[in-house]
């Protein structure tokens, strides 16, 4: 058991760091060029004021205490979310390809035709009801 819970460690400490790389990858290198195919500079300054005053960033909107409704950050949340859920589902598929096929074991053991009891494979008598079994060789 505690070799599972320091493997959950590790991978939580590695999901965390993997998850500020591919945040760097979405807002860095990612958005800048779809927001200029879409007319828009930057997706994190896109947002909704709900309050009467106008402001051109979200920053000063934000130091000024106005509601806003943030859907450029909430856009690069969710590109950053698929990217991550890609890119897991790439490293599951080929940690499954790697993985060894389990070959399927030969059962030692066989049901007694009379009483279903469990008895060894090579039994040729039943240990619990003394039935007299049918053979390869009878």
């Amino acid at each position: 058991m505690r070799g599972n819970v320091l493997d959950m460690a590790i991978g939580i400490i590695i999901g965390s760091a993997f998850g500020k790389i591919i945040t760097s990858l979405v807002n860095d290198i990612l958005m800048p060029p779809i927001g200029v195919l879409l007319g828009k500079a930057d997706f994190t300054n896109l947002f909704f004021n709900l309050s009467p005053q106008h402001y051109q960033r979200l920053a000063d909107a934000k130091s000024a205490g106005a509601a806003t409704i943030n859907y450029g950050l909430f856009l690069n949340t969710i590109i950053d979310f698929i990217i991550v859920a890609f890119v897991i589902f790439l490293l599951i598929r080929q940690i499954n390809r790697f993985k060894k096929k389990e070959e399927p074991v030969a059962t030692a053991t066989k049901e007694c035709p009379y009483c279903l009891s469990v008895i060894p494979i090579k039994a040729i008598r039943c240990g619990f009801c003394t039935s007299e079994l049918k053979t390869a060789q009878n």
